[in-house]
């Protein structure tokens, strides 16, 4: 495998370290520098010059993209997807995770653990969004930021006012976030590839930080995660389209709550504190992909006319209810059902013999037509159908 690491630090630890366990499996790995890159838009043919050169062929591309280049780096990364190189972090997944408020928006709409959080422009709902998330003491959070900057406690309603004050004023936009206080300046990083949590630990504040980050100071410790935690690690990387990513935690009373899905996770911490090769099992994932690539469904499928991929609300009263896939009929109106989703619970490829309940919701592809007809009224009332053309999505 010809393996291209994108990074504009070929000197850090994680980049030295994918470089270097490329190469021991027999790999060839080379660090290109994300903004040396020049983009070619042509009827189709797609291309990318480095360095005023045609780029050579890649298998595959690692993007190591930072939060100051987003957006030419995530512009880079769509061009190796249209050019059919895999990439282990699509353009799609990165935006999604690098932005706070849109991960968290993604994020919400299933059932994972989230600290409750409210978004913000007009001083007179201040007061307000600080008392839903639960009144003082508050997190406040800039939409952009890393390694544990732009993150603030402020223990009064009346310092949480000057702060977003500030900041407002600054042109920053900012998250108010509920404080687990069970958390006590601890939190969780999962290590998440594919569809493993190959590694864990616990970063622990120290002194007076609440900010556990490691970069912050904070003092890390393996941990063995129980199911429910490596499951929701797991989910909410393949939520927001990623494959490779670390997953951030808090222990709260009721599980865990999710603060960050990061798309370029650092090897450094992870990697010292649990003593595996973090690095390794990447690039074993990205090569078994290269053999056997999995296929992005919402690309592969728009040829299909008047076909395309939806969810189909099983609302209470409704005639499915008790019945199973078979009896439903789904199949005779040419729907197939890929995936359903049962409270937190996810079943892929369900059997045909499953027994429907209230509350299901199944993810379909077929005809759209046949698909439509099947929204309930009153979900159509309340809400735009999630019925849509493949090509409208992002």
């Amino acid at each position: 495998m010809k393996l291209a690491i994108l990074s504009c630090a070929p000197r850090v630890y994680s980049t030295r370290r994918f470089k270097e366990a490329a190469k021991q499996r027999g790999h060839d790995a080379d660090v290109l520098n994300t903004l040396k890159f020049a983009i070619d838009l042509e009827r189709g043919s797609p291309d990318l010059y480095y360095r005023q050169r045609e780029l050579e062929h890649y298998d595959a591309v690692l993007p190591r993209i930072g939060a100051s280049i987003t957006y030419y780096g995530t512009a880079v990364v769509r061009q190796f997807q249209e050019m059919d190189v895999f990439c282990a972090n699509t353009a799609h997944g990165i935006l999604n995770s690098r932005d706070k408020l849109r991960s968290l928006q993604i994020l919400s709409r299933h059932h994972i653990g989230l600290p409750r959080t409210t978004f913000v422009r007009d001083k007179k709902d201040v007061l307000p969004a600080i008392e839903r998330v639960g009144g003082a003491p508050v997190i406040i959070k800039l939409i952009e930021g890393t390694q544990g900057i732009g993150v603030l406690l402020a223990d009064s309603v009346k310092q949480a006012e000057s702060i977003i004050e500030l900041l407002q004023s600054q042109k920053q936009n900012v998250l108010i976030q509920k404080f687990v206080a069970e958390s006590k300046g601890r939190d969780i990083r999962a290590f998440v590839v594919g569809d493993q949590v190959v590694a864990a630990m616990r970063r622990v504040a120290q002194g007076q930080e609440f900010r556990s980050n490691v970069h912050r100071g904070g003092v890390a410790e393996p941990v063995e995660l129980s199911e429910e935690y490596r499951e929701t690690a797991v989910r909410c990387t393949q939520i927001m389209g990623l494959r490779v990513a670390g997953v951030d935690m808090l222990e709260g009373k009721d599980g865990p709550q999710i603060m960050e899905v990061n798309s370029s996770p650092g090897l450094e911490g992870i990697e010292t504190c649990t003593g595996l090769d973090i690095a390794g099992a990447v690039v074993d994932y990205i090569a078994a992909q290269v053999d056997f690539p999995e296929i992005d469904v919402r690309q592969r499928l728009t040829v299909s006319k008047g076909y395309g991929v939806s969810e189909i609300y099983i609302p209470e009263g409704s005639n499915f209810v008790s019945q199973t896939i078979t009896q439903t009929g789904l199949r005779d109106s040419d729907i197939n059902v890929l995936t359903l989703y049962r409270g937190a619970k996810v079943i892929p490829n369900p059997r045909s013999d499953r027994i429907l309940e209230a509350g299901d919701k199944l993810l379909c592809f077929g005809k759209l037509e046949s698909m439509r007809s099947m929204v309930p009224r009153r979900t159509q009332r309340r809400r735009r159908p999630v019925v849509q053309e493949l090509e409208t999505e992002e």
